[in-house]
């Protein structure tokens, strides 16, 4: 227990950051251990590794993940602001470098010095875009706007390039919410929606692996039977019927030991079969928690910064995990997303602690007098 009466910094920080989404992020956190434990043994032993590899990984990372995320959430708004701009100019150079040196896998060059540069790029480029926004919202001597149309191409030409649509697409549909918070006109909504709609044509006409999977997800038998087929997602979508509303019980599933990314992309489709549909709405109730607390603390923000930047992270954070588990259920085609602290991946659970920290940090109760001036003090 911490008293009010103590005033050392880890007790400031008790009493100022919101439990309600500390708990919920640390509910996904053990969470992802479980799973993990049901989801990953069976990818070991096909890999001829030891059957807790990647759990002992998974908590390893995890560790990594919560000391990033309590450092993080200790900073101010102006360090949030800076250590942004840090993680991002480093994140684009190693997606810049990636497209030279980086490691081909599954035809997209992603990964470079065993980490993938665009999952640290996506917190910072909510960050600097919510910094954007809110300047052009509250100063009109300050071309924030502007600056942030800028940041859009910037970011995301790059990761085309790799290609990597599905983080593209993401960070667009964020970045979009941004813009509409901070209250652009209805001819900008009509125009971001048509620039949009003309990517996803393009993507498709051009891009071979985009149209494939679109054609695949829309009609199975396109391409012939041993064209890049639908196997991952029938499996899921067996995993989910065979698991029913209770489950088979913990490590009583068989569709993991076919499915190559159990746990990875599809861990929620082995969470299915194992403990059941009702535990599935369970999980999403959780993020649904996560997402509408942080929202709510955002709307109660008066920094604008913090509340661009609160709903942008949240925004984030459900975006991504809609993604998944909508892939997970067929709902949507294949993006190669991971689960947020379920999914097994050292770059992305550090990301999320990144982000998660930028997150609880924005949200904690400051004294008006601690609001840092946005320009001056970045």
């Amino acid at each position: 227990m911490v008293s009010r009466a103590e005033r050392s910094p880890f007790a400031d920080w008790w009493w100022t950051v919101d439990r309600w989404l500390l708990t919920g992020l640390g509910a996904l956190m053990v969470l992802g251990i479980v799973l993990t434990m049901a989801g990953s043994p069976a990818v070991a032993e096909r890999l001829g590794l030891s059957s807790f590899h990647f759990v002992n990984r998974q908590v390893f990372f995890l560790a990594v993940c919560a000391v990033v995320l309590i450092l993080f959430s200790f900073m101010p708004p102006r360090y949030v602001r800076r250590a942004a701009l840090l993680v991002y100019v480093v994140g684009m150079g190693l997606v810049v470098a990636a497209l030279v040196y980086g490691v081909e896998v599954k035809g997209a060059k992603r990964w470079i010095f065993g980490i993938q540069p665009s999952e640290f790029v996506k917190p910072a480029f909510v960050i600097l875009a919510a910094w954007a926004f809110s300047e052009g919202a509250r100063r009109r001597d300050v071309p924030g706007t502007m600056i942030a149309i800028a940041l859009l191409p910037l970011t995301i030409v790059p990761l085309v390039m790799q290609p990597d649509i599905g983080q593209t697409i993401l960070l667009s549909v964020v970045w979009a919410a941004l813009f509409f918070m901070a209250g652009l006109h209805y001819l900008w909504v009509a125009g971001i929606g048509g620039i949009g709609a003309t990517a996803v044509v393009f993507a498709y006409k051009y891009i071979s692996h985009v149209r494939l999977r679109i054609d695949k997800f829309l009609d199975p038998t396109v391409g012939g039977v041993n064209a890049s087929d639908t196997f991952q997602v029938d499996t899921a979508m067996e995993s989910f019927i065979s698991g029913g509303w209770f489950g088979k019980g913990p490590g009583e599933g068989t569709m993991k030991r076919i499915l190559p990314d159990s746990h990875t992309d599809f861990i929620f489709a082995v969470t299915g079969e194992e403990f059941g549909v009702l535990f599935c709405m369970f999980i999403v109730l959780i993020f649904a928690i996560v997402v509408l607390r942080g929202l709510y603390v955002a709307s109660k923000n008066e920094d604008p910064f913090c509340r661009f930047a609160a709903a942008g992270l949240v925004a984030l954070f459900g975006a991504q995990s809609a993604i998944n588990m909508a892939v997970n259920l067929h709902l949507m085609p294949a993006k190669g997303m991971t689960l947020p602290f379920i999914s097994y991946g050292g770059s992305s659970m550090i990301s999320l602690g990144i982000g998660m920290g930028f997150l609880i940090a924005v949200t904690r109760r400051r004294p008006r007098a601690e609001i840092a001036s946005p320009v001056s003090a970045s």
